[in-house]
Protein backbone atom coordinates (compact mmCIF):
# COMPACT_ATOMS: atom_id res chain seq x y z
CA UNK A 1 0.00 0.00 0.00
CA UNK A 2 1.41 3.26 -0.86
CA UNK A 3 2.20 5.60 1.99
CA UNK A 4 3.34 9.62 1.54
CA UNK A 5 6.35 10.30 3.43
CA UNK A 6 8.15 14.05 3.14
CA UNK A 7 12.18 14.25 3.24
CA UNK A 8 12.92 15.90 6.47
CA UNK A 9 13.98 19.48 5.13
CA UNK A 10 10.67 19.55 3.71
CA UNK A 11 8.53 18.36 6.85
CA UNK A 12 10.36 21.00 8.69
CA UNK A 13 9.73 24.32 6.58
CA UNK A 14 6.15 23.06 4.53
CA UNK A 15 3.45 25.61 5.31
CA UNK A 16 0.51 23.80 6.07
CA UNK A 17 -1.46 25.01 3.32
CA UNK A 18 1.13 23.57 1.23
CA UNK A 19 0.82 19.91 2.96
CA UNK A 20 -2.68 19.66 2.43
CA UNK A 21 -2.53 20.27 -0.94
CA UNK A 22 -0.12 17.99 -0.92
CA UNK A 23 -2.01 15.17 0.94
CA UNK A 24 -4.87 15.89 -1.07
CA UNK A 25 -2.73 15.33 -4.18
CA UNK A 26 -1.93 12.08 -2.97
CA UNK A 27 -5.01 11.17 -2.07
CA UNK A 28 -6.43 11.54 -5.70
CA UNK A 29 -3.06 9.87 -7.07
CA UNK A 30 -1.74 7.14 -4.56
CA UNK A 31 -4.24 4.53 -6.26
CA UNK A 32 -3.10 4.82 -9.61
CA UNK A 33 -2.70 1.14 -11.55
CA UNK A 34 1.09 1.44 -12.12
CA UNK A 35 3.94 -0.32 -11.26
CA UNK A 36 6.33 2.59 -11.90
CA UNK A 37 7.68 6.43 -11.33
CA UNK A 38 4.80 8.38 -11.85
CA UNK A 39 5.38 12.32 -10.99
CA UNK A 40 2.21 14.21 -10.01
CA UNK A 41 2.02 17.71 -10.49
CA UNK A 42 2.32 20.40 -7.66
CA UNK A 43 3.15 23.84 -9.01
CA UNK A 44 5.48 25.41 -11.12
CA UNK A 45 7.16 28.51 -11.08
CA UNK A 46 10.27 30.63 -12.21
CA UNK A 47 12.43 31.81 -9.30
CA UNK A 48 14.88 34.78 -8.77
CA UNK A 49 17.68 33.02 -11.07
CA UNK A 50 15.04 33.05 -13.90
CA UNK A 51 15.08 28.84 -13.26
CA UNK A 52 12.15 26.47 -13.56
CA UNK A 53 10.99 25.42 -10.56
CA UNK A 54 8.82 22.07 -11.20
CA UNK A 55 7.04 20.19 -7.81
CA UNK A 56 5.80 17.17 -8.04
CA UNK A 57 4.47 14.00 -5.41
CA UNK A 58 7.29 11.23 -6.97
CA UNK A 59 5.25 8.18 -6.84
CA UNK A 60 7.71 5.06 -6.25
CA UNK A 61 4.95 2.29 -7.45
CA UNK A 62 8.05 -0.05 -8.10
CA UNK A 63 9.63 -3.19 -5.45
CA UNK A 64 12.59 -1.03 -5.04
CA UNK A 65 13.70 2.24 -3.68
CA UNK A 66 14.50 4.90 -6.63
CA UNK A 67 17.27 6.55 -6.97
CA UNK A 68 17.98 9.39 -9.46
CA UNK A 69 21.83 9.24 -10.55
CA UNK A 70 22.02 10.38 -14.05
CA UNK A 71 18.19 10.52 -14.39
CA UNK A 72 17.54 12.44 -17.19
CA UNK A 73 14.11 14.56 -16.56
CA UNK A 74 11.97 15.72 -19.29
CA UNK A 75 9.23 18.34 -18.44
CA UNK A 76 6.76 18.95 -21.27
CA UNK A 77 3.86 21.43 -21.79
CA UNK A 78 1.04 20.63 -24.26
CA UNK A 79 2.97 17.28 -25.51
CA UNK A 80 6.03 19.68 -26.52
CA UNK A 81 9.40 19.19 -24.57
CA UNK A 82 10.18 22.68 -22.74
CA UNK A 83 13.14 21.28 -20.21
CA UNK A 84 15.27 18.22 -19.73
CA UNK A 85 18.37 18.11 -17.61
CA UNK A 86 20.19 14.88 -15.98
CA UNK A 87 19.40 15.02 -12.31
CA UNK A 88 21.97 13.35 -9.94
CA UNK A 89 20.59 13.46 -6.52
CA UNK A 90 22.49 11.10 -4.53
CA UNK A 91 20.56 12.23 -1.06
CA UNK A 92 17.51 11.43 -2.06
CA UNK A 93 15.96 7.67 -1.75
CA UNK A 94 12.18 6.86 -2.53
CA UNK A 95 11.89 3.55 -0.74
CA UNK A 96 9.37 1.36 -2.61
CA UNK A 97 5.52 2.01 -2.25
CA UNK A 98 6.62 5.53 -1.19
CA UNK A 99 5.57 9.21 -2.48
CA UNK A 100 7.61 12.07 -1.92
CA UNK A 101 7.04 16.02 -2.63
CA UNK A 102 10.12 16.81 -4.47
CA UNK A 103 10.93 20.53 -5.97
CA UNK A 104 13.66 20.01 -9.84
CA UNK A 105 15.46 22.83 -10.39
CA UNK A 106 15.70 23.03 -14.50
CA UNK A 107 18.30 25.85 -14.77
CA UNK A 108 18.03 29.07 -17.20
CA UNK A 109 19.54 27.24 -20.14
CA UNK A 110 18.07 23.90 -19.87
CA UNK A 111 14.25 25.31 -20.86
CA UNK A 112 12.43 27.05 -23.53
CA UNK A 113 11.11 30.52 -22.04
CA UNK A 114 7.11 29.88 -22.93
CA UNK A 115 4.07 32.05 -21.69
CA UNK A 116 2.86 29.38 -19.48
CA UNK A 117 4.27 26.36 -17.52
CA UNK A 118 1.07 25.01 -16.54
CA UNK A 119 -0.47 21.72 -16.96
CA UNK A 120 3.04 20.61 -18.09
CA UNK A 121 4.30 16.68 -17.23
CA UNK A 122 7.20 15.48 -15.96
CA UNK A 123 8.97 11.81 -17.00
CA UNK A 124 11.75 10.35 -16.06
CA UNK A 125 13.53 8.36 -19.07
Amino acid sequence: MQQLQFESSWDKQIAPQDRENIEKIFKETKDLNSSSVVFSPIREAINHRDALLVSVLVHNFTEHPLTLIDAKLHYSVNNEVIAEKDFTLPDLVIPSQVSMPWTFIFPKDSYSVQNAFKSGRLELR
